[in-house]
This record gives C-alpha cells, structure tokens and sequence, in this order.
C-alpha cells in the first residue's frame, strides 16, 4: 500500500495550482486540494492531508474523511510538520511505501531520513493533472489507462480473484 502524506498549507503557499486562489479564498483552495488528493486515492493508495493548526486552541487533531481523503488539522500545539513525520513513520512501520508531498526542506530531510519518498510540490501537481488527462480521456473514449484492479476496492477485488480461482 502507498501512503501519500499531503503538508497541506505548504502546498497551498508553493503550488502554482493553488497559489493564487489560497491568497484570497483559503477555504476554496483547501476545498480543491483535498478534491484533487481523492483523484489519487485508490485501491492501493491511501491519501492523508495535513493542515497546520497549532494556533488554534480548539484544534484536538482528529481525522475527518473527505471523499475518500483522510483530512487532519494538527493539533493544537503540535505543527502539521510534525504530524505529517509521525504519520510517515507509522506508514513505514506498516510496510506500506510513504510518500511526504512537500517542498519545505526540513520536513523533507526528516522524512528522508526515516525512508519516506519525497514528493514536492510540483509533482504533485503534476500527477494529478496526468490523473485529470486520463479522466478527460477515459470520457472521451470510455476506455481508462487505470488498470480495473486499481479502480475497485481491494475487498471486491479479492472476492473477485476467489470467483476467478473457483471457476478453474
């Protein structure tokens, strides 16, 4: 399983993406990050966003699931940099492959360290417009360039390999 592991306001500030519309509408470009994260989640991708909300007093930290994205504001007191090392760690505990999306540099020579995948800000940007041309084709054609397996929950994939294998 991948883990990708979004610092959320990072994104939002170096991103060319969403830039611009988190200078005047930060909740829209929260809004567009956490929809382009649920494009890459998948059968075998898990995708967490983590916003920065250490100053808030009110903030406990808890996971909200957004359209199949785990969404987190950090705690308050504790950093988005701090939970996005710890969520990395526990991936990698996991056996799961974690990919950090960031372009903050301390938070990448953290997470190098704990062997997490980098992923800056741009190609996530990247991906997830290669993810919106094969939507736009897949409309275009009825076809997809996403293998089945990848587009179906793990659960019914399962099931349907033990179909597979009765029918032999």
């Amino acid at each position: 399983m991948r883990h990708v592991i979004i610092d959320g306001y990072n994104v939002l500030r170096t991103a060319r993406r969403y830039k611009a519309l988190a200078a005047h509408d930060l909740e829209a470009a929260r809004t567009r990050l956490v929809t382009d994260a649920a494009a890459l989640a998948d059968s075998a991708t898990r995708v967490t966003v983590v916003f920065d909300a250490a100053m808030n007093e009110r903030s406990t930290g808890a996971a909200h699931h957004v359209a199949g994205v785990v969404v987190v504001f950090s705690p308050h007191g504790v950093s988005a940099d701090d939970v996005v090392e710890r969520l990395a760690a526990r991936a990698k505990d996991r056996g799961d492959v974690a990919v950090v999306v960031t372009s903050d540099a301390e938070t990448q020579r953290a997470v190098m360290g704990g062997a997490a995948l980098r992923m800056s800000s741009r190609e996530f940007e990247r991906e997830v417009e290669d993810v919106e041309r094969d939507a736009r084709a897949s409309a275009r054609t009825g076809t997809s360039s996403v293998p089945l397996e990848r587009r179906i929950d793990e659960d019914v994939r399962r099931a349907l390999d033990r179909w597979i294998g009765l029918e032999r």
